[in-house]
């Protein structure tokens, strides 16, 4: 029995398709195979196109999707067991639930291809780019969106993924399906020839550093990122809400005068803004005495007309040298509020019906309003600075918008200790690195617990702090000039181009009978 017959017997699809999805988080960090990812994709091509139902593609497309995300999100599955308060099978449960969820997008992208498929030819596979592509955009829409493990951040330590400052992560999604279809015609027509375009794909990867347009401006910033590595189940303790800003205070002291930019993770400090003044005059203060600036995420508890009740923010804020003459004052302009907010973990939908239900959903600080999807960039020590927070990183329209041609840095700052010891803080510096490598710019990525990282602006790391414990990241920072083709163009070469391979589909000649 040869392996097409194996994957042409409708009894195996499904649970060969469950396993290739399995497979699929080898592809991103910590493991960082790239080139597993296509030939996956091309196995799982085969089973599609084997499809004679419109069941058996919804089958095929689930399974694939629910062993994809329930090997790559698992990590979840450590706040909601340590931090939910719930049952161990409700936890599993509600597991469960979430990977059926984001299942149901690769479900729908091979329902769509095969309903599609009669009016397509025998390069059928050829209109699948475009059909995915509609599909992402819905699972980075669809209630607020969860965009993770994307495709394209499988190239993020590969040849081809030096092509993201070109065409961004996005672009990426394509070629990795182009690769896979590449491979699968191979297979399925037996003729070499088909694996040249894997080919020409990876020698544009090699090929794409020589047409970076981006180029060293010749300045450099010294940079220290500080991890606190302070235990989650004390972080949002009131009564050491003081003692654990000292620690960031006294692991700041001697950068100072090395330090032009020091940066702390977010939330670093847990006592409200508006109730830590002193404190943050007095890091003022000192960080311009020495001339160096320090960039804090912090919750802000705000009061207006329409939250007469207060509402909550997630913030960064910017002491010692700014733009600002009178420096860092409560309120001042110069501060970034997150805007993409984390479903349960910093709002409840529902919540006048889920928070009775489980300490799930009433995790500290799990309520709190947005800020602005454009944002001006912080200016720290005269440095201008485009500011995410946590898992906006993982929205790249809305970081490329916060980008401008004044814009030297980005920087995300997170806390990744609900996720403990798993490979979701790794998939999380895996997804700011490619930011960097697509607008062209380098990335400061601060951390509570790990991973902490300098990255510059072709995604790789300066320095990175192992998880797990209290230390600092240091660099010197080289900034650069110009813009990536991806910031001017955006996601527009990326749907041309799926369009373009979907018309290749509509056109090719003959019907794709038993390749």
């Amino acid at each position: 029995m040869t392996l097409l017959s194996v994957l042409a017997h409708p009894k195996y699809r499904a649970a060969i398709a469950l396993v290739l999805g399995l497979l699929m988080t080898f592809s991103y960090a910590p493991f960082s195979q790239a080139w597993l990812a296509p030939l996956l994709i091309a196995a799982w091509l085969i089973l599609l196109l084997r499809t004679q139902t419109a069941k058996q593609a919804l089958a095929l497309g689930f399974s694939f999707g629910f062993g994809w995300f329930g090997a790559g999100i698992s990590w979840v599955f450590v706040s909601i067991d340590q931090f939910g308060g719930l049952p161990l099978p409700v936890s599993i449960l509600l597991m469960v639930i979430l990977w059926a969820y984001l299942a149901l997008f690769p479900m729908l992208a091979c329902y769509l291809w095969f309903k599609s498929r009669p009016y397509l030819g025998g390069l059928s596979l050829f209109a699948f780019p475009f059909i995915w592509l509609l599909a992402e955009f819905l699972r980075g829409w669809v209630l607020t969106g969860f965009p993770w493990l994307s495709l394209g951040y499988t190239q993020t330590s590969g040849v081809v993924g030096q092509l993201a400052p070109h065409i961004g992560e996005i672009g990426l999604i394509v070629t990795v399906l182009l690769a896979a279809i590449g491979f699968a015609y191979t297979l399925l027509r037996k003729q070499l020839s088909w694996l040249l375009l894997p080919l020409a794909i990876y020698c544009a990867g090699l090929y794409a550093p020589y047409l970076n347009p981006m180029q060293a401006s010749g300045e450099s910033v010294n940079t220290a990122l500080v991890q606190g590595n302070i235990d989650l189940d004390l972080k949002w303790d009131p009564q050491r809400q003081w003692q654990h800003l000292r620690q960031y205070m006294a692991m700041t002291e001697p950068l100072y005068e090395d330090h032009q930019l020091i940066v702390w993770p977010e939330s670093a400090i847990t006592v409200i803004e508006d109730r830590a003044g002193t404190a943050l005059r007095d890091i003022d203060a000192q960080a311009k005495a020495a001339n160096s600036t320090v960039i804090s995420g912090i919750i802000d508890l705000r009061y207006s007309r329409a939250h007469p009740e207060g509402a909550y923010f997630n913030s960064i804020i910017v002491m010692g040298e700014q733009a600002s003459d009178r420096g860092y004052y409560y309120a001042n302009d110069n501060r970034y509020e997150k805007h993409q907010l984390l479903p349960i973990g910093e709002f409840v939908p529902f919540e006048s019906i889920l928070r009775p239900l489980a300490p799930l959903f009433n995790l500290p600080m799990s309520s709190f309003s947005r800020g602005a999807y454009e944002q001006p960039n912080l200016d720290a020590n005269g440095y201008q600075i485009a500011a995410n927070i946590c898992y906006e990183v993982a929205f790249p329209r809305q970081i490329k918008a916060n980008v401008d041609d004044d814009t030297q840095m980005l920087l995300t700052v997170s806390n990744d200790s609900w996720f403990g010891d798993s490979h979701g803080p790794h998939q999380h510096l895996e997804i700011a690195r490619m930011r960097a490598m697509e607008l062209g710019r380098p990335m400061l990525r601060s951390t509570n617990s790990g991973v902490t990282a300098i990255i510059d602006e072709q995604g790789r790391t300066i320095d990175e702090i192992p998880a797990f414990m209290p230390a600092i990241a240091s660099g010197r920072v080289a900034l650069v000039e110009g813009a990536t083709y991806y910031r001017r163009f955006g996601e527009l070469p990326a749907w041309l181009s799926a369009l373009l391979l979907a018309m290749v589909g509509l056109r090719s000649g003959r019907a794709l009978r038993k390749p």
